[in-house]
């Protein structure tokens, strides 16, 4: 029976309504500007202030007075070389669930973030590689003050044209593990309760491996600071290419975010 005409209509479902995940200056500022504006502070003391070499001069004394762990099995079989392995091999990993997604249409939703992982991973150690071959830094253990053969030059010095090319700025081998902060992105598109494991993730490989390859004498921490700086940007920056900023959940094809 039709009861409008009495006036008494069933009453219509609830309509959820979609909320904004965030609008872009704020998704800008919390995820982007923040961050950076702290690395940015750490690298000022650790350069400019000669953190760095604060550092390096006590982890250089613990280990007495040479590199002690630069060939030690831990530090160099297990967690530069077998580590750089995990990284690749995590890599090929997401590209085979890649083309897998692209074949079965139950996978539908994950072909985006995956390929966000993707390339977020693949972006951040492209351009730290590229950036070591022109960067001119040498790396501590080419140091005389660390039993090397040159002079300490800094970052923002200019470098004599006899001394030769130097490649050890940003950390490559910690971009093989900041990389993976992209990790956060991808669970925001995929599990948004789980998002901030992914930060964890990426976090926690790129400081294993960073402070493994400072305490081989590899890196200053201002190096690692600035494999952090890129990988994280380029994360944030893909993820606003995929995902534009201040578009709703459902126009992102997102899930809802828990409470």
């Amino acid at each position: 029976m039709d009861h409008s005409a009495d006036g008494f209509a069933p009453p219509r479902p609830a309509v959820r309504p979609v909320a904004v995940v965030e609008t872009h200056p704020h998704f800008l500022r919390s995820h982007l500007q923040w961050p950076l504006f702290v690395l940015a502070c750490l690298f000022f003391v650790a350069t400019v202030l000669h953190g760095d070499l604060w550092l390096a001069d006590r982890l250089y004394a613990l280990e007495g007075g040479r590199w002690a762990l630069r060939h030690a099995w831990a530090t160099q079989h297990l967690i530069h070389l077998l580590g750089r392995d995990v990284s690749t091999a995590a890599w090929l990993a997401v590209l085979a669930a890649w083309l897998v997604a692209c074949t079965r249409s139950g996978w539908t939703s994950l072909r985006r973030p995956l390929l966000y992982l993707l390339a977020a991973t693949a972006l951040s150690t492209l351009l730290v590689s590229w950036l070591k071959t022109w960067s001119n830094v040498d790396c501590p253990w080419d140091l005389a003050r660390y039993g090397g053969m040159r002079a300490y030059i800094g970052l923002f010095e200019w470098r004599p044209a006899g001394m030769g090319a130097a490649r050890c700025f940003p950390a490559g081998h910690a971009s093989g593990g900041y990389a993976w902060l992209a990790t956060y992105f991808f669970l925001l598109a995929v599990k948004p309760q789980w998002r901030r494991w992914g930060l964890a993730v990426g976090i926690g490989a790129g400081l294993l491996f960073g402070i493994s390859q400072q305490l081989r004498g590899a890196h200053f921490l201002s190096h690692d600071l600035a494999a952090i700086a890129i990988c994280w940007t380029c994360a944030v920056a893909l993820h606003c290419v995929f995902w534009p900023p201040g578009a709703t959940r459902s126009q992102r094809n997102l899930p809802d975010i828990a409470p």
